[in-house]
C-alpha cells in the first residue's frame, strides 16, 4: 500500500511540475528524440571487366589501341597489324577475338587477364585498304590482297619488326629485300607505344599474330629460346594444328619484337597465320585458349 501511494504521488508531483513549467513558460516541455543511427551497406565498386585505352599514336597520328578483358592477375598480351594493311586478316583476328572474350568471360581463368592489341600500324593498314579502325573482311577491296608488302612498313617506311631493341641494325632484311629498322631502336613512335605498354603490365607472355607461314615460331636474342616459349609454342601450335619452329632461321634478321622480348626475360611467339585473307578462327581460338590453360590456375 505504501510502495502505491508513493507511485502516486510521484506521478502526481510530475504532472504538477509539467503544468506549473507551461503555465510559465508558455511552452510545451521538451522531449528531447535521439534519431536512430542507421549503417549504410559498405558499396564495393565493380571491377570493370572489359576496358579500352590508347597506348600510343602511329607516325600520322592514329591512335594504338588496347582492350584489357578479365580481372586477373597473370597478364597475357595479342598482338596484331604489326605490318598492317599487308597482314589485315592479323587485325582481323584480334578485334574477333576481342568479341569473343567480351561475350564469353567464363572461358577466362580467374587468375588471367587478356590484353589486345589489334593493329600497331594503323598508318600500314590505311596504306594498303584506306581503311581505319575496326573493319570486316567484306571492306577489303582485291587490291589490298597483294604479296607487293605495300602496307607493311609504317608512315616512315620502316619494318615495325625490326626497329626493337635486340642485336638492331640501321639496316635489315625480309625475304631477301633490304629494309629500313630506322634511326635507333625504338625510334619508331608504334615501337614505343609497345615497349611502354610492356612496362606497364608486365606480361607473362606475348603472342603476335601475323601470316603467312602456317607455323609458330619461338623467339630468342642473345641468350637462346627461353624454356617457357618452347613450352608456349608448343600449346599454340598443337591446338591449331599450326608448325613449330624453335628457331627461325630462313634469313637473318634483326630487332625483331619478340627477340627484344626474349632478352627481357618475356616469352614471346609469332604466329604465322596459314594465309593472308581468312583469320583460321577455330585454329587460333583452340590456340588462344591451349594459352589460356597454361596460364591458368
Amino acid at each position: 500500500m505504501k510502495h502505491t501511494t508513493k507511485i502516486i504521488v510521484g506521478v502526481v508531483s510530475l504532472l504538477v511540475v509539467g503544468t506549473l513549467y507551461v503555465l510559465l513558460t508558455n511552452k510545451e516541455p521538451v522531449i528531447e528524440i535521439v534519431p536512430e543511427t542507421i549503417v549504410e551497406p559498405e558499396v564495393v565498386p565493380e571491377i570493370p571487366t572489359t576496358t579500352h585505352s590508347v597506348i600510343g599514336k602511329s607516325v600520322q597520328g592514329r591512335e594504338i589501341e588496347t582492350y584489357t578483358i578479365g580481372t586477373g592477375d597473370t597478364d597475357l598480351l595479342f598482338v596484331g597489324g604489326m605490318h598492317g594493311g599487308y597482314e589485315w586478316n592479323s587485325i582481323l583476328l584480334a578485334y574477333e577475338m576481342i568479341d569473343y572474350f567480351e561475350n564469353n568471360l567464363s572461358v577466362i581463368p580467374d587468375n588471367v587477364k587478356v590484353h589486345i592489341i589489334p593493329n600497331l600500324n594503323p598508318d600500314g593498314l590505311f596504306l594498303a585498304t584506306g581503311l581505319e579502325r575496326r573493319f570486316e573482311a567484306t571492306d577489303i577491296s582485291s587490291n589490298a590482297m597483294h604479296t607487293s608488302g605495300a602496307g607493311r612498313f609504317n608512315a616512315n617506311d620502316v619494318d615495325l619488326n625490326r626497329n626493337f631493341d635486340c642485336k638492331w641494325a640501321p639496316t635489315s632484311s625480309w625475304r631477301g629485300a633490304t629494309v629500313s629498322a630506322g634511326t635507333s631502336a625504338f625510334s619508331e613512335p608504334e615501337a614505343q607505344a609497345l615497349r611502354d605498354y610492356v612496362a606497364t603490365i608486365s606480361p607473362e607472355a606475348v603472342v603476335f599474330w601475323h601470316s603467312q607461314a602456317n607455323n609458330v615460331y619461338a623467339s630468342e636474342c642473345e641468350n637462346g629460346v627461353l624454356p617457357e616459349t618452347l613450352t608456349l609454342m608448343n600449346a599454340y601450335s598443337v591446338a591449331g594444328n599450326y608448325g613449330a619452329v624453335p628457331v627461325f632461321d630462313a634469313y637473318p634478321i634483326t630487332g625483331d619484337a619478340e627477340g627484344w622480348l626474349a632478352s627481357i626475360g618475356i616469352p614471346a611467339v609469332t604466329v604465322e597465320l596459314e594465309g593472308r585473307t581468312s583469320i583460321e578462327w577455330t585454329r587460333n581460338l583452340a590456340g588462344v585458349n591451349a594459352v589460356l590453360n597454361q596460364y591458368g590456375k
